[in-house]
C-alpha cells in the first residue's frame, strides 16, 4: 500500500520544455546581470509596442553562399516572447537556396510555406529520413532536437515562416559542430572513415582562418 501511494505521488515522466508563465506578461529585461534560465521581467510596465516585432516584415539578403536569409524572432530580439515558450523565424529562399542540416535542441518546429516550392525532411533517431515536398500554403512539422534541412526546390525564389516551441530554440549545423569545433582529426578520421588528409579538406571551410 506504501508504495503505490508513493508512486502515486511521483512524477511519472520526465519533461523538458520551456516552463509555464506565471503571471501575464513578463517583457524580458536583456540588460539584467542577473543569471536565470531565461530572463528576468523588466521592472517598467510593458506598453503594446512590446508585443509588435517587426523585424519579419523586411526579407532577408540571401546573398550567400547557401543562398538564403534567416530573421530569427527569439527573445533576445523579440522580449515580450520571454516565458511564452515560443518564437518564429523568417526564411527567404534564392533559387537553390538551402537551411543545411541542422537541430533546434530545445524545440519542435512548424514549417509553413508563403511562396515557392520546398523539399524538407528530418531524420530520427534510428537514422530513418523522412522528407517530403512542400508547397505553397503547406506546413512540414519537425520534432524536437532532431536533425531536419530545408532546400528550395523550385524554379523562383521562396519564402517560408518557422514557429517554435521555445523563446530560445537554439540552432545547431551539423557540418559545423562536427568540422569546426575543434574535434581532433584522429577522432574525425576514425568517425568518418577517412584518412586525415580527408578530414583537413573537409574541416577547411568550417575552420577560421588565421
Amino acid at each position: 500500500m506504501l508504495l503505490l501511494v508513493a508512486l502515486a505521488f511521483s512524477p511519472s515522466t520526465t519533461n523538458a520544455y520551456d516552463s509555464d508563465p506565471l503571471q501575464d506578461t513578463c517583457v524580458a529585461d536583456l540588460t539584467s546581470k542577473l543569471s536565470v534560465n531565461g530572463y528576468p521581467c523588466k521592472t517598467s510596465p510593458p506598453s503594446a509596442a512590446d508585443f509588435v516585432f517587426k523585424g519579419l516584415a523586411t526579407p532577408a539578403s540571401t546573398n550567400n553562399a547557401n543562398g538564403l536569409g534567416a530573421v530569427f524572432g527569439v527573445v533576445q530580439a523579440f522580449p515580450a516572447l520571454n516565458t511564452l515558450g515560443l518564437s518564429i523565424a523568417r526564411l527567404d529562399f534564392a533559387k537553390g537556396g538551402l537551411v543545411p542540416p541542422h537541430t533546434h535542441p530545445r524545440a519542435s518546429e512548424l514549417f509553413h510555406v508563403l511562396e515557392g516550392t520546398i523539399y524538407a525532411g528530418f531524420i530520427t533517431t534510428d537514422n530513418k529520413l523522412y522528407a517530403a515536398t512542400v508547397n505553397k500554403g503547406e506546413v512540414m512539422a519537425f520534432p524536437k532536437g532532431l536533425i531536419h534541412f530545408q532546400v528550395n526546390a523550385g524554379n523562383s525564389t521562396a519564402l517560408a515562416f518557422a514557429s517554435l516551441s521555445s523563446q530560445s530554440p537554439g540552432f545547431q549545423l551539423v557540418a559545423s559542430a562536427l568540422l569546426g569545433s575543434g574535434i581532433p582529426d584522429f577522432v574525425l578520421s576514425k568517425t568518418l572513415f577517412v584518412g586525415t588528409n580527408v578530414v583537413d579538406k573537409l574541416k577547411a571551410p568550417f575552420v577560421p582562418k588565421k
